[in-house]
């Protein structure tokens, strides 16, 4: 999906200048114990592996986001069984100059069906790997299937 239409309304008024943005990942986990895997798609902006990911739209629920953007972009369907990190991301800068930061709310999600296929464009792949046997991922990303892979039931908080 493209930029969303509320950001650039806001994009007309501020330029480039630093948004806070509220964003929600999703982890999403299917199967137990040694047959558990994770739902990843490819990027099609940079062509990294990550959880799906996407920014909260206007009045929206961050875990109401997590379930729409998983359907958007990977064709599956979820439930969203906890807040599992909530974090702020380092500032992003795009290559038109707009800059981004993110206060990220992290879910564990839990695989309630369908099969994935990128969907909208923004990923050029989607596949749930083996939890031993994930692809390389940034840090951040690692970090984020990590925690909630960990399964506490209090939500880690910076």
């Amino acid at each position: 999906m493209p930029t969303p239409e509320f950001i650039l309304a806001l994009r007309e008024k501020v330029g480039s200048a630093r948004l806070w943005l509220s964003g929600a990942t999703a982890v999403v986990v299917r199967g137990h114990g040694d047959d558990t895997e994770v739902l990843l798609v490819r990027r099609a902006d940079n062509g990294e592996w990550a959880s799906v990911a996407g920014i909260v739209d206007p009045g929206e629920h961050p875990q109401e986001t997590a379930v729409r953007e998983v359907a958007e972009e990977a064709g599956v369907s979820i439930e969203v069984e906890r807040l599992a990190w909530l974090t702020v991301t380092e500032v992003i800068t795009y290559a038109n100059g707009d800059e981004t930061q993110y206060i990220d709310h992290v879910f564990r999600c839990r695989w309630t069906g369908g099969e994935p296929h990128p969907v909208d464009g923004e990923a050029s792949e989607a596949a749930f790997f083996p939890v031993g046997r994930l692809p390389s991922m940034s840090t951040r990303h690692a970090e984020q299937v990590r925690i909630a892979l960990a399964n506490h039931p209090e939500a880690r908080l910076g």
